[in-house]
C-alpha cells in the first residue's frame, strides 16, 4: 500500500466547541472508538496542551496479554479546530516509546450548529521493525467512519 494514512469525514449537528470538548475528554474515548479496543482512561484530566500525556487501558484479542495499557502524547491541540496524539507504551524502566502512528481530528465549522469532522489515522513515521509484526492499518476503513458516528451520538447526548 503506497498510502500511509486513512481518513473519514462526517458532519455533526453541533458547534465545533461542543465536538472539541468531547474529543478533549479522555473519558469519552472508549465510547468514540469503533473497534472496542479502547477500554477506559487511566488519566482522566482533559487534554489542554501539546506534549500532555494520557494513558488508556486497552484490549485486543491478538495482544499477548489481551489487556494492556498505552500512553498517548498530544501532538496538536488547537481548540475548536484540531486535536491529535501519537500512541506508544511505557517500558518497565519508565521510558516512553512511541510507535509512530497517530490519530488526528480536524474540525471545520459549517455554521453555528454544524461541524465537519475529519478523523485521520497516519502510520507514515512507523519504523520498519514495527511494520514487521503489525499490519497497517490494523483495522478496516469502516473503523474511522464508525468512530465518527459514535462521536456524533455522544455530542448529541450532551
Amino acid at each position: 500500500m503506497d498510502q500511509e494514512n486513512v481518513s473519514a469525514t462526517h458532519t455533526v449537528a453541533a458547534p465545533a466547541e461542543k465536538a472539541f470538548a468531547v474529543l478533549a475528554d479522555p473519558a469519552t474515548h472508549s465510547a468514540v472508538d469503533g473497534t472496542g479496543w479502547v477500554q477506559k482512561p487511566v488519566d482522566r484530566a482533559p487534554l489542554t496542551e501539546v506534549g500532555q500525556l494520557f494513558r488508556m487501558t486497552m484490549y485486543h484479542s491478538n495482544h499477548p496479554n489481551g489487556y494492556y495499557q498505552v500512553v498517548n502524547k498530544v501532538q496538536v491541540l488547537e481548540p475548536q479546530r484540531a486535536i491529535g496524539w501519537t500512541t506508544g507504551e511505557e517500558k518497565e524502566d519508565g521510558r516512553l516509546e512511541f510507535g509512530g502512528w497517530s490519530w488526528r481530528y480536524d474540525l471545520a465549522p459549517l455554521g453555528p450548529s454544524e461541524t465537519a469532522i475529519t478523523l485521520t489515522y497516519d502510520w507514515a513515521p512507523v519504523p520498519q521493525y514495527i511494520r514487521e509484526y503489525i499490519r497497517f492499518p490494523p483495522f478496516g476503513p469502516e473503523h474511522l467512519t464508525n468512530s465518527l458516528h459514535h462521536l456524533a451520538e455522544l455530542i448529541s447526548d450532551r
